[in-house]
């Protein structure tokens, strides 16, 4: 997982961001304040930085103009298009307008991730007897590889990036099956019943009542 600096001042929000990530096994660093914020990246290097734009001390595009080789994300209540275009311009990878749903941002950061991160190809996931390789996309259980369909491989990989949260079946439809999908939220539990069984998941993929799984990691 990434190495993940925020830099936010609203304490709370800031606390609720980092254990948003933390819980999807990222390790999260925090600062309050632009300058903070420079100097830490001064010292370390962040495979991410969530970086709100209206901050004491130094602002938001500031920081960034300061350190451009960091990928970054901005977070911000400035909502016009002429603030978008801005921060996208500029060369940010991703600008989110607040208040946002967190599975939004966790699905954003792990987009942008994705795109940046140097070892995304040797990226692996290990659970109980399971391993995910990510970048060859080949899961083994019990060291040996096992056959799966493209949406039993989608499904299980959004279950895995956002382990430990209840996410509903249409949002699992919206993970794996695309925006457009318009088939019964059926269809998911029927993929989950056969992930269960085919990579021994029975005790880690949950059922959450009336909403839809979560995988407990």
């Amino acid at each position: 997982m990434a190495t993940i600096l925020i830099v936010e001042d609203e304490k709370p929000i800031n606390e609720l961001i980092r254990r948003s990530l933390q819980t999807v096994g990222h390790r999260c660093i925090s600062v309050y304040d632009g300058q903070a914020a420079v100097d830490e990246l001064a010292r370390n290097e962040y495979d991410l930085l969530l970086l709100d734009i209206m901050l004491p001390e130094l602002g938001g595009y500031e920081v960034f103009e300061k350190n451009t080789r960091t990928p970054t994300i901005f977070l911000t209540a400035r909502d016009g298009l002429s603030d978008r275009v801005k921060g996208l311009t500029m060369g940010a990878d991703d600008y989110m307008i607040k208040p946002f749903e967190m599975l939004e941002l966790l699905a954003r950061v792990d987009a942008v991730l994705r795109r940046t991160m140097k070892a995304s190809a040797n990226e692996s996931f290990e659970l109980d007897d399971v391993r995910i390789d990510f970048g060859s996309r080949i899961i083994y259980c019990d060291h040996q590889s096992v056959e799966y369909t493209p949406r039993e491989f989608e499904l299980l990989e959004a279950l895995v990036r956002n382990r430990n949260i209840a996410l509903s079946r249409e949002k699992l439809l919206e993970l794996a099956w695309g925006y457009d999908y318009e088939g019964d939220t059926r269809t998911v539990d029927v993929h989950i019943q056969k992930i269960r069984k085919k990579f021994g998941l029975e005790n880690r993929i949950k059922t959450v009542y009336k909403l839809g799984y979560r995988l407990e990691v």
